[in-house]
């Protein structure tokens, strides 16, 4: 009966979810749901289980959703992110229109730039490139999810995306770890894709089929929708309804300064993660007021937030005169934060809760008895949480606070690095979390005027074939090599 919960509760969340109902009710629900089936105590799940464990979510990462989605905002309204998506599309032009989109989401999102500011700046550059271009319409979701949601968010070494740094306090990590199968698996995800991209478009011409017809929804159409704000805000960390909050300049910053805060984010996050934090004495960190935690296990977050903070600051020193509504601006970059912070922690909640059944031993034993070692087995439970909750750091962070000490020992055991577990667990977070129910496929779909039956496709080789492949290939070699 204990099992029959978990999957009653699990499939109620992913059911409810989907139709739009939020996960702030669903996931205490459901959680209570399997506490039910397994008799075990219910307001004691409520709150010394899911409530503890959502709470320890928000502690541990709440301030990299806050300054992630401040700065972008930032980004968004100082024009920042509109300049540098200008830039590349002067500079490569119409004849190289899918590269120009693929480049301008990787360098804003590897940046700092939250994704769906990045969204709601490239699908408007894309849709004039592509009509420009003769290229279909149906390609632009597949191209800016390329850019914006596949190496940058979990392959790249350093990217300051909050499925990068989940792992980090788990495996005493840092953004950068294993830089050499991160650099791999990038090129492999970038090439499979403009491989795939390049082919339709190509197929496209030979067949004479032109952009098509459609029209991007309406930002103010996308910002007021309550369904797909539900949706969106589990999947990634921005509240799309605070789009409309702020005003966006009128007056661009030339590329040279919109582009400096993102190589600040990219150099002080090095500086932090492998100078300046190690040098520090942090031993009093093992002090029972501080937690009695160690550098290793908060260093990773430490940098994204000294890196985010500085680019912030950045931003505000080169454009704040560019921003014609300051504090508009900053309230609704923080008020962006809240909702997708909390719903992820609420599915962390749920998570918890299940894991705490008896019946999850049955679970766990299956998992662990994967063959092919302990990287494939933390591949698979991350790529089912991942897209059974449609949401990459939810199903991250469930399956390592369910299994995350247990690969640890397993690696210890068989000296396996951290820093591999750490790389596989991300970039399996971002695979089949893209499936058709997750938030930002919907959301993306919508800004580009696309739908499922036009566009899935396209996502799909790009954002889940492409990464299966780069995960195989970083398993495979990571097996023989170690990590490096």
């Amino acid at each position: 009966m204990g099992l029959l919960g978990i999957l009653i509760g699990l499939g109620l969340l992913i059911l409810f979810a989907y139709r739009g109902w939020s996960v702030l009710l669903l996931a205490p629900l459901a959680a209570l749901v399997a506490a039910l089936f397994s008799r075990e105590p219910l307001l004691a799940h409520w709150t010394q289980t899911f409530m503890v464990s959502a709470a320890g979510f928000l502690a541990q990462f709440f301030p990299l959703f806050l300054l992630g989605a401040l700065f972008g905002k930032l980004m968004e309204d100082s024009g920042s992110v509109a300049a540098i998506a200008a830039f590349m599309t002067q500079r490569l032009g119409t004849r190289r229109a899918v590269l120009a989109v693929v480049l301008a989401g990787a360098l804003v999102t590897y940046g700092g730039v939250s994704l769906f500011v990045a969204f709601f700046v490239l699908a408007p550059m894309a849709h004039e490139l592509f009509r420009s271009a003769g290229i279909p319409r149906r390609l632009m979701p597949a191209a800016i999810v390329l850019g914006t949601s596949t190496f940058t968010m979990s392959a790249l070494p350093g990217t300051p995306s909050i499925q990068n740094a989940i792992p980090m306090p788990f495996f005493g990590t840092t953004p950068f770890a294993a830089p050499g199968l991160g650099l791999l698996a990038s090129l492999i995800m970038l090439g499979f894709g403009l491989w795939w991209l390049n082919r339709e478009e190509a197929n496209s011409r030979k067949i004479g089929e032109s952009f098509g017809d459609g029209v991007p929804m309406p930002s103010a159409r996308l910002a007021t929708d309550e369904k797909l704000r539900e949706r969106a805000t589990t999947a990634r960390e921005f509240d799309p309804a605070e789009i409309l909050h702020g005003a966006v300049t009128d007056a661009p910053p030339s590329v040279a300064l919109a582009a400096l805060p993102l190589i600040v984010v990219i150099l002080v996050n090095l500086a932090m993660s492998l100078l300046i934090l190690p040098a520090l004495d942090t031993r009093f960190l093992a002090e029972a007021r501080w937690g009695g935690t160690s550098l290793a296990a908060v260093g990773g977050v430490w940098a994204v937030i000294t890196a985010l903070a500085c680019a912030i600051v950045t931003v505000l020193a080169v454009s704040h005169r560019r921003l014609p509504a300051l504090r508009a601006t900053m309230d609704a970059g923080a008020n962006a934060a809240v909702l997708p912070a909390v719903s992820v922690a609420s599915l962390v909640g749920f998570g918890a809760v299940v894991a705490a059944m008896p019946a999850f031993d049955v679970v766990r034993d299956t998992v662990l008895g994967i063959g092919g070692g302990p990287l494939v087995s933390l591949a698979v439970a991350t790529n089912v949480l991942a897209a059974l909750t449609g949401s990459a750091s939810g199903g991250l962070t469930i399956a390592l606070d369910a299994l995350g000490g247990t690969y640890m020992a397993r690696a210890a055991e068989i000296g396996l690095d951290p820093a591999l577990l750490h790389r596989v667990a991300v970039i399996s977070s971002g695979t089949l979390d893209s499936l058709p129910h997750n938030g930002a496929v919907v959301t993306l779909l919508a800004v580009c005027g696309s739908t499922h039956r036009e566009s899935y496709r396209d996502v799909v080789m790009v954002g889940i074939v492409g990464a299966l492949v780069a995960l195989a290939a970083v398993i495979a070699l990571g097996s023989v090599a170690g990590s490096f």
